[in-house]
């Protein structure tokens, strides 16, 4: 069967650039694997789907470490501002939560899922789901896109909208790698970015800090003089297998690129629990107030400065008994102690695996994919758009955003090259 287009992969990226060239008139065809669209979609910002970021242009870029750049030209065609308006036309009311992540008023993914499923509805783009692509042919003119089940469609343009391959209960299993190689293009190494990180260190190990959550604290990635590589000021969690949560995820592609470009088996990292005091100002308060009550013990003073598992066990890190007195306690060990209130140095040697990231770090190449339609420098009629693309951000609606738009340009584009044969 002839088809204008055909995209393949029913995530974000895939859905936006479907309704995009069918808005352009194009007749589309859209297939999945799996048995329902959008179920990347449905399960984000914990099921209530952050579908875009309001912050400036420039710090989304910023937010997006893994090629951003590259989204400049494409942002000056549909940016995030453009994603809202084109929600809001669907129906979808959004709201404005912290970070400028925006979300639909709902607190519903599906509700987002459902407005793009009728819009495609009303635009007939056909749908095909439970249809796994065994194969793509690029021939001159026309590119055929073969299924498992023998089934071939052929079709002007082809968009691959496959994802990455990370979360892969959604569906995201590598699949478009090898058509983009057939196609001549290259695949960056893929890492998982947005991952927990692992660590063998002995507090680890013994599950001492397990479940403990420390709030808005300055974490760092250190490179092997002891320098920062990245910061990141946000939430954490210590678990049974290491570290995770917001700060964590986002050092996470960090400790990878640290690990490879020394060929490190661990990497460092430093643990700043009280990030808007300085250590000499922190040293002096700590020392006056622990002379002050000299009776107290120390676990009594110090009460209330950290959450109190983790007090404790910097307290014994140090060597320091919680239960002595104030008075017998050495400025030499309130220093030590301060020290490591700022920057509690451990060890991590690794993520976990590429199927427990949130997303996919490498991909196709984007120095061969023209920046302002998405479409392959290597062969006629063939987009790109979504993870597949060596493109990652930071968790907080940029990866989605990434998406979004360029499924838009991949969606117009290939519309206006199929009908312009």
């Amino acid at each position: 069967m002839q088809f204008d287009v055909i995209v393949i992969g029913g995530g974000p990226s895939g859905l936006m650039a479907a309704i995009a060239a069918g808005e352009k008139g194009a007749k589309v065809l859209l297939i999945d694997k799996g048995d329902k669209l959008g179920r990347k979609l449905a399960i984000s910002g914990g099921g209530r789907c952050n579908v875009t970021n309001r912050l400036p242009i420039d710090e989304i870029i910023k937010h997006i470490p893994g090629n951003g750049r590259f989204l400049h030209s494409a942002f000056s065609i549909f940016n995030n501002e453009d994603i809202i308006a084109f929600f809001e036309k669907l129906g979808i009311e959004l709201k404005e939560e912290d970070h400028g992540r925006m979300f639909p008023a709902s607190n519903k993914a599906q509700s987002v899922v459902t407005a793009l499923l009728t819009r495609l509805e009303n635009l007939n783009v056909q749908i095909k789901t439970n249809s796994p692509v065994a194969d793509i042919d690029y021939e001159e003119g026309q590119i055929t896109v073969h299924l498992n089940n023998g089934q071939c469609y052929t079709a002007g343009a082809v968009i691959i909208a496959v994802g990455g391959k990370s979360v892969p209960h959604t569906g995201s299993t590598g699949d478009g790698y090898a058509w983009a190689i057939k196609a001549g293009h290259t695949i960056t190494d893929l890492y998982p970015t947005e991952v927990p990180l692992t660590s063998s260190e002995s507090f680890i190990k013994k599950k001492e800090l397990q479940g403990l959550s420390l709030r808005d604290v300055s974490l760092s990635v250190l490179n092997p003089k002891g320098k920062a590589i990245i910061t990141h000021q946000m939430d954490m969690i210590f678990t049974h297998f290491g570290i995770s949560g917001p700060a964590v995820l986002r050092c996470s592609q960090f400790v990878v690129k640290a690990m490879k470009k020394w060929n490190l088996s661990e990497v460092t990292m430093s643990l700043d629990a009280l990030p808007d005091k300085k250590e000499e100002p922190l040293f002096q308060e700590l020392q006056k107030i622990i002379k002050a009550e000299p009776k107290k013990s120390v676990k009594n003073i110090l009460k209330g400065l950290l959450p109190e598992r983790y007090l404790l066990f910097l307290l014994e890190y140090n060597e320091i008994d919680p239960a002595i007195q104030g008075a017998n306690l050495s400025s030499e060990k309130i220093r030590t102690f301060t020290r490591s209130c700022k920057q509690f140095e451990f060890k991590v040697n690794g993520t976990l695996p590429l199927e427990k990231a949130f997303v996919t770090g490498g991909g196709v190449s984007v120095k061969e994919i023209e920046p302002q339609t998405m479409a392959s420098k290597k062969k006629n009629g063939l987009y790109f758009c979504g993870e597949i693309l060596d493109i990652h951000g930071y968790t907080g609606g940029y990866n989605i955003t990434s998406a979004l738009v360029t499924g838009r340009l991949a969606g117009i584009n290939a519309a206006a090259f199929a009908k312009n044969k």
